[in-house]
């Protein structure tokens, strides 16, 4: 049991490059984890860490260690879960979700699983900073958008539409844009969580055309962008699981569907591991049926402002 002590405290510093956050990760002091791979290598006789006072980096020696190691602890990881899993989904699950999605679709889905999974813990965290699921010690993610990090898997829950609009008040006061061309003399209600705010992007299948927007405000955050135009502040642009409320009232009016760019798309993410826990597979089932079909936030106003290519981008199965 050292041994394997040994190795796990070495993998988790190994994978998070650092001891704080490796101690962190095990839920063990620092002091502690530092004692445990110095005791490791004493015994293999060889040094696996390079250590400076700002990084944690593998030897040679270390890296072909961790290899073996993974494999080692990830077997061992499958036996124990295996084991639990017989009697049910159980244990904590740490989430990572993007905050506007979060708080107005997440969270009612989050607490109808946690009455429906009574022996599993949430520790559900809201940002909209791109975790390392490893390193941060994340069961599983949910995120929208492209997908950059191949080494996680995925599975699509959903479609969203992206909605440039206003307020018919804005409208009736500054005109309604009728093209793109039209967007140069409005104000802009501006995200500064997209990758490039100040430049929208429109078109679908395969056509694309980006404008470069103006305005005085700026949030990092669709709801604050939505409250804004809703209040007239000017256009903005937004993801319609934000705006969805408004759109089906009336209070923001949809501009430009026929240029809006293909949907996004909300995704589960999680590890790859050669036994999926429990708890993550029920977890990312849960949400797979909760989403399936059209998504909640397109009903009501969807079928009204229709994009061309809507047929075009329907939501895969798998």
């Amino acid at each position: 049991m050292d041994r394997f002590d040994e190795m796990n405290a070495f993998a988790a510093v190994a994978e998070a490059r650092s001891f704080t956050q490796g101690a962190r990760r095990l839920g063990i002091s620092g002091a502690q984890t530092s004692k445990l791979i110095a005791r490791l290598e004493n015994r293999l006789g060889a040094r696996l860490l390079n250590r400076t006072t700002r990084d944690v980096s593998l030897t040679d020696t270390g890296r072909a260690y961790l290899e073996r190691a993974r494999l080692l602890l990830e077997d061992f990881d499958s036996l124990e879960s295996s084991v639990r899993d017989q009697s049910g989904p159980s244990g904590l699950l740490r989430i990572s979700v993007p905050v506007s999605f979060g708080a107005s679709q997440l969270t009612p889905a989050l607490l109808d699983f946690a009455c429906q999974y009574r022996d599993v813990a949430l520790d559900v965290h809201s940002t909209d900073r791109m975790v390392n699921l490893v390193e941060d010690g994340f069961d599983v993610a949910v995120r929208i958008g492209a997908l950059a990090d191949s080494s996680l898997v995925a599975r699509k829950l959903a479609a969203v539409r992206l909605v440039t609009c206003a307020s018919p008040d804005y409208l009736a006061r500054a005109g309604t844009p009728t093209s793109l061309e039209d967007l140069a003399a409005h104000e802009a209600i501006i995200d500064t969580n997209a990758k490039d705010p100040t430049v929208w992007r429109f078109g679908g299948q395969g056509e694309r055309h980006d404008v470069r927007v103006r305005g005085r405000l700026s949030f990092s955050g669709a709801h604050a962008c939505v409250a804004a135009a809703r209040q007239g502040f000017g256009v903005t642009r937004t993801p319609a699981f934000a705006a969805a409320d408004d759109l089906r009232s009336g209070a923001l009016t949809p501009i430009l569907c026929g240029f809006e760019p293909e949907m996004i798309y909300v995704h589960a993410v999680y590890p790859h591991a050669r036994h999926l826990a429990a708890k993550v597979r029920v977890f990312v089932d849960f949400l797979a049926q909760r989403y399936a079909g059209e998504p909640e936030w397109h009903q009501g106003w969807g079928s009204r402002h229709p994009v061309p290519y809507a047929a075009a981008v329907a939501l895969p199965t798998s």
